[in-house]
């Protein structure tokens, strides 16, 4: 078993906050283990929840459809959310919990080594750009210790605000030219900069 995989199965054994009374499945997240680009939602959905799988709702749909208008699918890269368990009638995460969760959020960053980070919705903006605002943040990104953290509208946000679709599409259609980027940076290893698109 991989250390990703051992993640894994602990995130579903987890038992270190009160989600654990109250999800039906925890989500650990699912994709390869050598994902140049690990998308970071907020936390599962009432399908989510139902199957153990990350984005498998309506919003999973239209992530589906961004991932193949640049050409990849799920199984290329690592989605995964903020908090792995379902808040109880899909109610914001609490602090605590954002709190609780994030050692796994940061043990598989740590174990994939994505190139690039992509921030789905507000809570997920807030852990890699704090105070910033999402109608200002998204489609832009930054570069921190070799990782490139870039904003985005969660998908769901379409289904809800159909104006906003048009938005997620075309910040999703840049990530190509930000992965080119990236690659390109790990193979020229020069000084550290940042890359500041604010």
């Amino acid at each position: 078993m991989s250390q990703l995989s051992d993640i894994s199965q602990q995130i579903l054994a987890c038992q270190k906050c009160g989600l654990s009374t109250t999800r039906t499945r925890a989500v650990p997240g699912e994709g390869t283990e050598k994902a140049a680009i690990m998308f970071i939602g907020e936390a599962p959905g009432w399908h989510e929840d139902q199957q153990g799988r990350p984005f498998v709702g309506p919003a999973g749909k239209f992530l589906d459809q961004l991932l193949g208008s640049i050409g990849l699918d799920r199984g290329q890269v690592y989605i995964t959310n903020v908090i792995k368990c379902r808040p109880p009638a899909n109610r914001d995460p609490l602090p605590r919990e954002i709190q609780t969760c994030r050692a796994w959020l940061d043990r598989q960053i740590e174990l994939i080594q994505p190139k690039i980070i992509v921030a789905l919705g507000r809570y997920s903006l807030a852990l890699f750009f704090p105070n910033a605002t999402m109608s200002k943040a998204h489609g832009k990104a930054q570069r921190r210790d070799n990782i490139i953290y870039y904003a985005m509208y969660h998908p769901a946000a379409a289904l809800h605000q159909q104006s906003l679709r048009r938005t997620i599409e075309a910040d999703m259609l840049k990530l190509p030219e930000l992965l080119s980027q990236a690659e390109g940076v790990a193979q020229a290893k020069p000084e550290p900069e940042q890359l500041t698109l604010f």
